[in-house]
Protein backbone atom coordinates (compact mmCIF):
# COMPACT_ATOMS: atom_id res chain seq x y z
CA UNK A 1 0.00 0.00 0.00
CA UNK A 2 2.67 2.36 0.61
CA UNK A 3 4.18 1.63 -2.39
CA UNK A 4 1.50 2.36 -4.65
CA UNK A 5 0.72 5.74 -2.59
CA UNK A 6 4.44 6.46 -3.44
CA UNK A 7 4.29 5.72 -6.86
CA UNK A 8 0.78 7.86 -7.11
CA UNK A 9 2.33 10.46 -5.40
CA UNK A 10 5.46 10.45 -7.69
CA UNK A 11 3.16 10.62 -10.77
CA UNK A 12 1.26 13.51 -9.61
CA UNK A 13 4.52 15.65 -8.98
CA UNK A 14 5.45 14.56 -12.24
CA UNK A 15 2.21 15.43 -13.68
CA UNK A 16 2.55 18.91 -11.88
CA UNK A 17 5.92 19.67 -13.38
CA UNK A 18 4.46 19.28 -16.52
CA UNK A 19 1.94 21.79 -15.98
CA UNK A 20 4.57 24.01 -14.75
CA UNK A 21 6.66 23.97 -18.09
CA UNK A 22 2.96 24.49 -20.00
CA UNK A 23 2.33 26.87 -17.70
CA UNK A 24 5.67 28.54 -18.89
CA UNK A 25 5.12 28.23 -22.81
CA UNK A 26 1.42 29.73 -22.25
CA UNK A 27 2.20 32.81 -20.68
CA UNK A 28 5.42 33.14 -23.23
CA UNK A 29 2.71 33.39 -25.55
CA UNK A 30 0.67 35.79 -24.23
CA UNK A 31 3.94 38.13 -23.49
CA UNK A 32 4.35 38.08 -27.30
CA UNK A 33 0.89 38.78 -28.06
CA UNK A 34 0.97 41.55 -25.78
CA UNK A 35 4.36 42.67 -27.61
CA UNK A 36 2.47 42.52 -30.79
CA UNK A 37 -0.70 44.16 -29.64
CA UNK A 38 1.30 47.03 -28.34
CA UNK A 39 3.41 47.54 -31.88
CA UNK A 40 0.04 47.08 -33.66
CA UNK A 41 -1.22 50.32 -35.57
CA UNK A 42 -3.41 52.23 -33.63
CA UNK A 43 -4.75 54.96 -36.13
CA UNK A 44 -4.37 58.54 -34.58
CA UNK A 45 -6.88 60.92 -33.24
CA UNK A 46 -6.41 63.14 -36.34
CA UNK A 47 -6.80 60.52 -38.41
CA UNK A 48 -10.50 59.45 -37.44
CA UNK A 49 -11.02 63.47 -37.26
CA UNK A 50 -9.85 63.49 -40.59
CA UNK A 51 -12.47 60.65 -41.69
CA UNK A 52 -15.21 62.73 -39.58
CA UNK A 53 -14.34 65.99 -41.45
CA UNK A 54 -15.12 63.41 -44.73
CA UNK A 55 -18.14 62.40 -43.54
CA UNK A 56 -19.25 65.90 -42.41
CA UNK A 57 -19.21 67.23 -45.95
CA UNK A 58 -20.51 64.31 -47.81
CA UNK A 59 -23.63 64.54 -45.21
CA UNK A 60 -24.00 68.27 -46.21
CA UNK A 61 -24.22 67.45 -49.62
CA UNK A 62 -26.15 64.25 -49.25
CA UNK A 63 -28.76 66.42 -47.53
CA UNK A 64 -29.04 69.30 -49.76
CA UNK A 65 -29.71 67.11 -52.58
CA UNK A 66 -32.54 65.27 -50.17
CA UNK A 67 -30.45 61.95 -50.75
CA UNK A 68 -31.89 61.05 -47.46
CA UNK A 69 -30.71 57.31 -47.92
CA UNK A 70 -26.62 58.54 -48.06
CA UNK A 71 -26.97 61.58 -45.22
CA UNK A 72 -28.11 58.20 -42.74
CA UNK A 73 -25.73 56.11 -43.60
CA UNK A 74 -22.81 59.50 -43.16
CA UNK A 75 -24.16 60.22 -40.12
CA UNK A 76 -23.89 56.05 -39.35
CA UNK A 77 -20.31 56.73 -40.15
CA UNK A 78 -19.35 59.67 -38.19
CA UNK A 79 -21.01 57.51 -35.09
CA UNK A 80 -18.74 54.88 -36.40
CA UNK A 81 -15.92 57.05 -36.03
CA UNK A 82 -16.75 58.53 -32.73
CA UNK A 83 -17.15 55.09 -31.22
CA UNK A 84 -13.95 54.17 -32.85
CA UNK A 85 -12.28 56.96 -30.88
CA UNK A 86 -14.02 56.14 -27.74
CA UNK A 87 -12.06 52.79 -28.34
CA UNK A 88 -8.59 53.55 -29.20
CA UNK A 89 -7.76 56.88 -27.43
CA UNK A 90 -9.66 56.96 -24.05
CA UNK A 91 -8.82 59.35 -21.32
CA UNK A 92 -7.81 61.43 -23.63
CA UNK A 93 -9.86 65.50 -23.42
CA UNK A 94 -11.07 65.05 -26.89
CA UNK A 95 -12.21 61.63 -26.25
CA UNK A 96 -14.13 62.86 -23.29
CA UNK A 97 -15.35 66.00 -24.91
CA UNK A 98 -16.88 63.59 -28.29
CA UNK A 99 -20.36 63.21 -26.40
CA UNK A 100 -20.96 66.93 -27.56
CA UNK A 101 -21.73 66.14 -31.24
CA UNK A 102 -24.16 63.11 -30.13
CA UNK A 103 -27.53 65.88 -29.78
CA UNK A 104 -26.96 67.78 -33.04
CA UNK A 105 -26.14 63.99 -34.61
CA UNK A 106 -29.66 62.91 -33.09
CA UNK A 107 -31.21 66.19 -34.43
CA UNK A 108 -29.86 65.37 -37.74
CA UNK A 109 -31.04 61.68 -37.64
CA UNK A 110 -34.76 63.00 -36.80
CA UNK A 111 -34.72 65.16 -40.17
CA UNK A 112 -33.54 62.60 -42.22
CA UNK A 113 -35.99 60.18 -40.51
CA UNK A 114 -39.09 63.07 -41.33
CA UNK A 115 -37.25 64.26 -44.44
CA UNK A 116 -37.29 67.37 -43.66
CA UNK A 117 -34.11 69.67 -45.04
CA UNK A 118 -35.25 72.71 -42.76
CA UNK A 119 -34.72 70.58 -39.63
CA UNK A 120 -31.67 69.05 -41.52
CA UNK A 121 -30.00 72.31 -42.02
CA UNK A 122 -30.50 73.55 -38.38
CA UNK A 123 -29.40 70.23 -37.14
CA UNK A 124 -26.03 70.50 -39.41
CA UNK A 125 -25.24 74.62 -38.30
CA UNK A 126 -25.50 73.17 -35.10
CA UNK A 127 -23.36 70.42 -35.54
CA UNK A 128 -20.77 71.93 -37.76
CA UNK A 129 -20.72 74.77 -34.32
CA UNK A 130 -20.71 72.19 -31.65
CA UNK A 131 -17.40 70.52 -33.22
CA UNK A 132 -15.98 73.81 -33.35
CA UNK A 133 -16.72 75.05 -29.91
CA UNK A 134 -14.96 71.36 -29.23
CA UNK A 135 -11.82 72.18 -31.09
CA UNK A 136 -11.76 75.74 -28.70
CA UNK A 137 -12.99 73.56 -25.16
CA UNK A 138 -9.24 71.77 -26.38
CA UNK A 139 -7.17 74.46 -27.31
CA UNK A 140 -7.67 73.87 -31.13
CA UNK A 141 -9.80 76.46 -32.36
CA UNK A 142 -7.20 77.26 -35.20
CA UNK A 143 -8.94 74.16 -36.95
CA UNK A 144 -12.35 75.84 -37.81
CA UNK A 145 -15.14 73.69 -39.54
CA UNK A 146 -17.88 75.49 -41.80
CA UNK A 147 -20.24 74.20 -44.10
CA UNK A 148 -18.45 72.75 -47.44
CA UNK A 149 -19.03 74.75 -50.65
CA UNK A 150 -17.46 72.29 -52.68
CA UNK A 151 -18.26 68.23 -52.53
CA UNK A 152 -15.07 66.71 -51.03
CA UNK A 153 -15.12 64.30 -54.07
CA UNK A 154 -15.74 64.41 -57.28
CA UNK A 155 -16.25 60.97 -58.16
CA UNK A 156 -19.27 60.63 -55.98
CA UNK A 157 -22.71 61.67 -56.90
CA UNK A 158 -24.87 63.18 -53.97
CA UNK A 159 -28.40 63.05 -55.81
CA UNK A 160 -30.85 60.46 -54.91
CA UNK A 161 -30.90 57.63 -57.83
CA UNK A 162 -34.47 57.67 -59.53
Amino acid sequence: MKKTLLILLTLGLFACNQQTDNTKDLQDQINSLEIKLTNTYKPGFGDFMGSIQAHHAKLWFAGQNENWDLADFEVHEIMEAVEDIEEFHKGRKETELMGMILPPLDSISKAIDQKNAALFNSSYTSLTNTCNACHKAVEMEFIFIKTPDTPPSSNQGFEPIK
